[in-house]
């Protein structure tokens, strides 16, 4: 068996920071490095990303942004997928897939079997029952991959369906949260692969303190989410927590240099979360 994801990011926090870099390649930042917006210039954008970001922890493609050009653009996300992993980078597919039975299941082989679409770890929406991701949690086990499941994101829409009460009285984000931390448990002592997104610029968030894996935390930086106020979100320990970062990164391109630079910068900025 391959090793678990959790241990892997671990590691790879621990010897390169935490840190999620985004590669979202929107038309807008196309046209403001000056690429044409066709895959011509999708290719390029990539490209610059691979090498900017070569030997940082992790990095997550946004799939849309690829999706968007049909076949041609997952084939330069086939290629970006493959080209971060050479540069000894795990990579997180943000695909936000989500469906039930042998639908779910061919999402799963898609992103976490031995697709060439299939990356060290891939983002889920639960919202269909935390039990119809089942398919993906057991493909990206067997591959020694990860799943991290939408629990409390920052877009306002969000909070009515994630703040609900259950009959319990949890919310319903906070029912995620557990039943990531159930499938956890099993890998214990080591890192759960089962992780969790949690938005940085939320006022409340769910309790993390038993999940035993990791939490994406996006909306840092252009979001407005401070890497200086992330210590402690929802109770979580010290290299727990993976703020994400795109466009406060990406607007520094084209040059490769620079993006390496303003990442460099983020890097630092949340290394205390180690």
């Amino acid at each position: 068996m391959p090793a678990g994801f959790g241990s892997r990011l671990a590691d790879a926090i621990a010897a390169r920071g935490p840190l999620c870099l985004g590669i979202d390649p929107h038309p807008e930042l196309l046209t403001a490095w000056d690429l044409p917006v066709t895959v011509d210039g999708l290719a390029a954008f990539s490209d610059a990303c691979v090498t900017a970001f070569a030997g940082f922890a992790i990095v997550k493609p946004q799939v849309a942004f690829f999706e968007a050009y049909g076949s041609a653009g997952f084939a330069v996300l086939e290629r970006t997928i493959a080209a971060l992993r050479a540069a000894g980078v795990l990579v997180l597919a943000d695909a936000k897939r989500g469906d039930i039975g042998s639908t779910m299941a061919a999402y799963a082989a898609a992103w976490a079997g031995e697709s060439p679409l299939a990356a060290d770890a891939v983002t889920a929406s639960p919202y269909l029952g935390f039990g119809s991701l089942q398919p993906l949690l057991d493909v990206a086990a067997e591959n020694g991959r990860g799943v991290f499941v939408l629990a409390a994101t920052s877009n306002p829409e969000g909070a009515s369906v994630q703040r609900a009460a259950t009959a319990d009285g949890r919310t319903v984000a906070q029912s995620i949260v557990d039943a990531a931390a159930e499938v956890n448990r099993a890998a214990a002592p080591q890192p759960g692969s089962v992780g969790v997104v949690v938005g940085a610029t939320l006022a409340q968030v769910p309790d993390l303190r038993a999940l035993g894996g990791p939490v994406l935390v996006p909306g840092v930086g252009a979001q407005g989410g401070r890497p200086d106020a992330l210590a402690g979100l929802g109770g979580a320990a010290p290299g727990q927590l993976l703020p994400a970062v795109s466009r406060e990164v990406l607007r520094a391109g084209p040059d490769v240099v620079a993006l390496r630079a303003a990442a460099e910068r983020l890097r630092e900025a949340v290394a205390y979360l180690a």
